[in-house]
């Protein structure tokens, strides 16, 4: 399981000229899901997220979480994350989950971090075409990878 994540002061996301998800402070998390991942690349994420220390203190460093800070938060499915650059200039989406796969993967992602932050998680539709909108506060951006945790 692969996810970036940034620090927005504002994002929403849109389907069909709708928008379906929006926050206001907090994180936006693109996530992307692979066939090996299963329950445990996804607590362990839901886990690192919550207590994820990106948020200013008020001295001005990074030093609260986003239940710290009671921000709010929007997930948006995005298989490419999961993409092969290795050969050729053509992105291979080989290890991408499958959606039998990945929308359960996905909604069981969503479902743990709302119970873990205890927050109304927002969300886009799993496959849908969408525009995402945001503001980076920062900008902070980071990438976590569940295969990489130690």
């Amino acid at each position: 399981m692969r996810v970036v994540i940034q620090r927005v002061l504002e994002s929403s996301v849109m389907i069909d000229n709708k928008v379906v998800g929006s926050i206001t402070e907090g994180m936006m998390i693109l996530a992307g899901f692979e066939e090996a991942d299963g329950e445990e690349d996804i607590d362990w994420m839901v886990k690192k997220i919550s207590a994820l220390r990106i948020f200013d203190d008020e001295n001005g460093v990074m030093n609260r979480s986003v239940v710290d800070i009671d921000g709010e938060i929007l997930v948006v499915s995005q298989f490419t994350l999961m993409a092969s650059t290795k050969k050729g200039n053509r992105p291979s989406y080989i290890f991408a989950a499958k959606p039998e796969i990945a929308i359960p993967l996905y909604e069981e992602f969503k479902e743990k971090l709302s119970v873990e932050t205890g927050k109304r998680v927002q969300c886009g539709q799993f496959g849908a075409e969408m525009k995402v909108t945001l503001i980076n506060d920062g900008p902070v951006t980071i990438s976590i990878d569940s295969k990489n945790k130690f």
